[in-house]
């Protein structure tokens, strides 16, 4: 009985660690770390390759997760939106969550000491921008390209995973995901926006107003369309690629309708579900064209 109740317990703070952190929300992230290694050769990259990139990009982001609710879980106890976060409700102890983020980078040292010497090289830089994105929102509210570039170092990362270098297209192509993630993190702070104002919190909704963010966001998803065409100009990738832009362009057009400053009502929908699906879109659209070459 008593293993079955310590199992039981193991299992259920798993399950709080994972809520925690969104697990299912790698998918944000994961498709164009995949995409960056697709690209870098223009080719199915190697399986151990595929490997180490995978272990770092869950690595990376369940560090950066864990240390965002770790700095955050203060401003999370007044938030009623964020109250009953795990750690903000002390469902997890914070000594667990630094263990947490420990192993976490240590899975992403593992990785990139396993791809190559650059990989390796670069790390710190990666966990520097994973740590400081959660304070920037205490001084600036361009934290939300702070968050886009902590993202995009996933398909430059991938990019040099394959490669052992980094080169124009990869900047690029990191660029394009600055713009996309940075646009939906304005959308999803709008619901904030009020409570930032009351803590002296920066965010664009909060320093511009709704409507002007809104704009903004939609400014920087004009631009993520126009980086990924560049990159594949750059690279000479084949229509089905630019399908992929396509559609993508069209899901982020599908997004901006969904919510309004006016009517945020529909903005989980807009955050969560057109995110996964534009990610998910692009990296098919570019697995099926570099296949098909």
């Amino acid at each position: 009985m008593i293993t079955v109740a310590k199992a039981a317990a193991t299992a259920g703070n798993i399950g709080e660690f994972l809520e925690m952190i969104k697990f299912e929300h790698t998918i944000f992230a994961l498709p164009f770390a995949y995409m960056g290694a697709l690209v870098a050769g223009v080719q199915l990259p190697s399986w151990p390759v595929l490997f180490w990139i995978t272990v770092a990009m869950v690595g990376a982001r369940t560090a950066a997760m864990t240390l965002n609710r770790l700095i955050d879980r203060h401003i999370d106890r007044q938030n009623p939106r964020t109250a009953m976060r795990a750690l903000a409700a002390g469902r997890i102890k914070v000594i667990d969550a630094w263990i947490y983020t420990l192993i976490s980078f240590a899975v992403l040292f593992l990785a990139a000491a396993m791809l190559n010497r650059l990989a390796l090289l670069l790390m710190p830089i990666a966990v520097f921008v994973l740590t400081i994105y959660s304070y920037t929102k205490r001084f600036t509210w361009a934290c939300h390209l702070v968050l886009g570039v902590a993202l995009g170092l996933a398909p430059m990362g991938a990019w040099v995973g394959v490669n052992g270098s980094l080169d124009a297209p990869a900047y690029v192509l990191g660029l394009a995901v600055v713009t996309w993630v940075a646009g939906f993190d304005v959308i999803y702070a709008c619901q904030d926006v009020d409570f930032d104002r009351a803590k002296g919190l920066h965010s664009i909704p909060a320093r511009f107003g709704l409507a002007r963010g809104l704009l903004i966001a939609r400014m920087l998803h004009v631009l993520a369309p126009i980086l990924l065409t560049a990159v594949g100009l750059m690279l000479g990738l084949g229509p089905i690629y630019y399908v992929g832009v396509a559609v993508a362009a069209a899901l982020l057009v599908y997004e901006h309708r969904l919510v309004s400053a006016d009517d945020l009502s529909r903005l989980d929908a807009a955050f969560f579900a057109m995110n996964g699906y534009i990610s998910v879109a692009l990296f098919g659209f570019t697995f099926i064209d570099v296949l098909w070459r």
